[in-house]
């Protein structure tokens, strides 16, 4: 609550200081856009070129709220400045929508910073030319900008211009723009600052809108300080002594009293890994200066040390840099197995949902409806309306395919019932096809009358074996 009221309050003052005096031309010029981004380069160079010894920013790392703010941005383009000024809710955040922000900052010298930033918010992003689909979804912007302060950083309140390029991401659609705007940097500890900055988003592609951009956030350093060298205290010269008789001189020799290695100044290495034992946590086995003397670690046991190990704390395999096969959407059936990676289901339906049993009632009745002229493959009238709601069932549910199947009584000669059977599958497949259903989502195959479900040597039980079956997945 603090961080958005906060937000509310700067933003007041970054509107009346920056919309009075640079938002009134309204950033539509894309010509005066440019010769503003070439004066700050030029700036900035200017500044690197006299700066380039002065302290400048460590590489620093940002976290922000942020909010995004079209309705006053579309105002202002509309209405002008006094009138938007005019009617006092400009800066009401109820008509934004908040996000978050990371950041990385550099100092290019001691007066301009570069920042790098992604942030994302879910929101209804209007496109031009596109209406608003009221189903807010994750909007994604990078921006890399550089920040004129007007003062150093040892200064508590540190006033900023900003200026950069920046991409987004909508749903399927990428756009670029010019952020343009002004800040405040405060200092709370030493290299740890509270950063408040607002933009104007002025796109240059089609699929971005024109916005108003405001953030909080907190920025630290990700490298300590360099500390200046101490002075170099000057020994006193004595006579050269060996006294572990290792050839190196004790003035030399780290380890004195034990013999060593010249490359080592006088210390011993049993492993030979290049490590002092004295520095080796593991003096016997060879390893690596980083991990004090010890082997590369295998924390998850998994055969795969921890610096190719995307998950070391967690067994896994090679194939997915140790880590364990993925299970996307949480089911229980790892992706390998899963036909459904995004939807949750049993490993009984191969990860996929289960279809319901309505639906499959619905589809065994539409297949027992299903009839043909006598040894013919031309379905009768009285077959299209369960057919017709299979359609339904198909248009309703575009991941559901169907496999249909036909069948034959014992009459006739075998070849005759395989191709009447697989005719007829055909015949249920084409009709489907002409009521719009994808080629892609049926399938049929014949089966003449090696699969009875009854006695073929009754006439019901023959009545019976000639049928279609259709099998609905959704996989």
């Amino acid at each position: 609550m603090l961080a958005y009221n906060s937000l509310n309050y700067v933003s007041k003052i970054f509107y009346d200081l920056e919309l009075s005096n640079y938002f009134c031309q309204e950033f539509v010029n894309l010509t005066l856009m440019k010769k503003i981004l070439l004066v700050f380069i030029g700036l900035g160079l200017l500044l690197t070129s006299f700066g380039q010894w002065e302290n400048k920013k460590r590489p620093s790392f940002g976290i922000h709220y942020l909010l995004n703010d079209f309705g006053t941005a579309e105002k202002l383009r509309a209405n002008g400045l006094s009138k938007v000024l005019g009617t006092k809710d400009w800066h009401q955040t109820s008509g934004m929508t908040s996000g978050i922000a990371i950041s990385y900052l550099q100092g290019m010298s001691k007066n301009l910073d570069f920042v790098g930033s992604i942030a994302g918010s879910f929101l209804d992003y209007p496109i031009q030319g596109k209406p608003l689909r009221n189903d807010p979804s994750l909007l994604l912007e990078g921006v890399a900008s550089a920040n004129l302060k007007l003062l150093p950083d040892k200064f508590c309140l540190v006033p900023f211009l900003t200026a950069g390029v920046g991409a987004s991401k909508y749903r399927g659609y990428f756009a670029a723009f010019v952020p343009v705007g002004m800040g405040l940097q405060v200092k709370l500890l030493d290299e740890v600052f509270v950063m408040l900055n607002t933009q104007y988003r002025v796109p240059i592609t089609e699929n971005a809108s024109y916005h108003l951009y405001h953030s909080l956030g907190i920025v630290a350093p990700l490298t300590k300080k360099v500390e200046p060298p101490k002075p170099v205290e000057i020994p006193v010269v004595e006579p050269p002594k060996d006294r572990d008789g290792d050839g190196v001189l004790d003035d030399d020799d780290k380890c004195p009293d034990v013999k060593g290695l010249a490359s080592l100044q006088g210390c011993p290495d049993r492993d030979g890994d290049g490590i002092t034992d004295a520095e080796d946590d593991c003096p016997d086995v060879p390893g690596l200066a980083r991990y004090k003397g010890c082997p590369i670690p295998d924390t998850d046991k998994d055969g795969i040390n921890d610096e190719e190990d995307k998950c070391p704390t967690v067994p896994g395999i090679a194939r997915y840099q140790g880590c364990p096969i993925p299970d996307t959407d949480g089911d229980g059936v790892n992706d390998e197995e899963d036909k459904c990676i995004n939807e949750k289901g049993p490993a009984s339906n191969f990860g996929c949902p289960v279809i319901s049993e309505d639906i499959i009632k619905r589809i065994n009745y539409a297949a027992k409806n299903v009839f043909f002229a006598t040894n013919s493959t031309k379905l009768v009238g009285q077959s299209t309306k369960r057919l017709d709601d299979v359609v339904t069932i198909l248009n309703e549910n575009p991941s559901f395919k169907v496999q249909i199947d036909g069948h034959t009584d014992s009459q006739g000669k075998d070849e005759a019932n395989q191709t009447l059977s697989e005719g007829r599958a055909a015949s249920v497949k084409a009709y489907l096809e002409s009521k719009g259903v994808d080629a892609g989502r049926l399938s049929s195959a014949g089966y003449g009358e090696t699969t009875p479900v009854a006695d073929n040597a009754t006439a019901k039980g023959r009545a019976l074996n000639r049928r279609v079956e259709m099998t609905l997945r959704n996989y």
